[in-house]
C-alpha cells in the first residue's frame, strides 16, 4: 500500500547535524516534499542557524526566544505552507482549497451572494496557434482584469484560479452584474491585441482539426455562469460548484462574451405521507 499522507512539518533538533542539513537539502529538492515546512531547533541562539536557512529551512526556532513566541512562529509557519499549497503558481490567485472555504463561509453567513464561473473560449486554438508563453499571457491579463474589477466593485469579493483558463469569482449578489459586465467589457477590448494584427482585423483564423480539415477559429471570449443564492438555499459548496459548472456550460453555447445566471428555485419538497397514505399523483400542468 502506498502511504499519500504528508507530514504537517519536519522538525530537526539541531542544525549543526550535517546528516539533517542534507536531508533538508534533499527534501526540498524534490518537488513532491518541498511543500512540506522544515523547522530547526537552534539551541546555541541562532549562531549555526544560517547554514540550516540556506538548506531550505523555512524557520528557525532558537533558545532565547520564549515559548510563546516559538509556538507562534510554528503556527505562522504552518498557516503560511497551507497558503502557499492552495496558490495557484502562475496567477497567485487563490486555488480550489480557498475557493471552497470561501463559499461555505458565504453559505454559513446567510447573506445573498453571487459564485461567477468564468471560463475562456477558444483558448486552446489560441494556445496551439500563438504558443504556451502567449497563452500564459493570457491568463495573466485574465487574472489582473478580475482583481481590478472585484476589488473597485465587490472590496469584498473573493477571486480563486481553478486552473488553466477557470477562474471562480464570488461576490455580493448587488455586485454580480456590475462585476460581470465590466469584466466582459475589459476583457473584449483587451484580448483582440493578444494576435496578430491580421488575425485581429479578420476577427479569425484558420486552423486544421485532426483530420486536416480547415476551421473559422474566432477569436477568444469570455464566459461566465452564476449561480446565487436569491431563490436558492445551499448547505454545502459542492451544489454550488455543479451548479456553476452547469451554468458555465450553458453561457458556453451562446455567441460571444457573455454572463449566464441561474434564476431557477429550489424544486418544492414532496408532501410528508403518513403511515397508511399514499402520494397524491402530480397535477396535470
Amino acid at each position: 500500500m502506498v502511504n499519500r499522507s504528508f507530514p504537517a512539518c519536519i522538525v530537526f533538533g539541531s542544525p549543526t547535524d550535517q546528516e539533517a542539513i542534507e536531508t533538508c537539502r534533499t527534501l526540498k529538492g524534490e518537488a513532491f516534499s518541498a511543500v512540506i515546512p522544515v523547522i530547526f531547533i537552534d539551541e546555541h541562539e541562532g549562531r549555526h542557524g544560517l547554514q540550516a536557512m540556506e538548506a531550505g529551512a523555512d524557520e528557525l526556532l532558537t533558545a532565547d526566544m520564549t515559548p510563546d513566541e516559538q509556538a507562534i512562529r510554528l503556527q505562522v509557519t504552518l498557516n503560511r505552507a497551507n497558503r502557499d499549497v492552495s496558490v495557484h503558481p502562475s496567477t497567485r490567485l487563490p486555488g480550489t482549497a480557498q475557493i471552497e472555504r470561501d463559499i461555505t463561509e458565504r453559505i454559513r453567513s446567510g447573506e445573498l451572494f453571487a459564485v461567477c464561473y468564468a471560463d475562456l473560449d477558444h483558448f486552446k486554438e489560441f494556445n496551439d496557434r500563438y504558443g504556451y508563453n502567449r497563452g500564459d499571457g493570457v491568463i495573466g491579463i485574465v487574472s489582473r482584469i478580475l482583481r481590478d474589477v472585484v476589488k473597485a466593485y465587490a472590496p469584498s469579493g473573493f477571486i480563486g484560479h481553478i486552473g488553466g483558463d477557470d477562474f471562480i469569482f464570488n461576490v455580493p449578489l448587488d455586485s454580480m452584474e456590475i462585476c460581470c459586465r465590466e469584466i466582459l467589457a475589459i476583457f473584449d477590448e483587451l484580448i483582440p491585441y493578444q494576435y496578430t494584427e491580421e488575425d485581429r482585423k479578420e476577427g479569425h483564423f484558420l486552423a486544421r482539426d485532426r483530420r486536416g480539415a480547415l476551421h473559422r477559429i474566432p477569436l477568444m471570449t469570455l464566459s461566465i455562469g452564476v449561480v446565487t443564492n436569491r431563490n436558492r438555499t445551499f448547505s454545502h459548496p459542492a451544489r454550488v460548484s455543479e451548479l456553476a459548472t452547469e451554468m458555465k456550460a450553458y453561457a458556453k453555447t451562446l455567441e460571444g462574451s457573455v454572463h449566464a445566471v441561474d434564476r431557477r428555485s429550489d424544486p418544492e419538497p414532496l408532501p410528508i405521507v403518513g403511515e397508511g397514505e399514499e402520494t397524491p399523483p402530480p397535477t396535470e400542468p
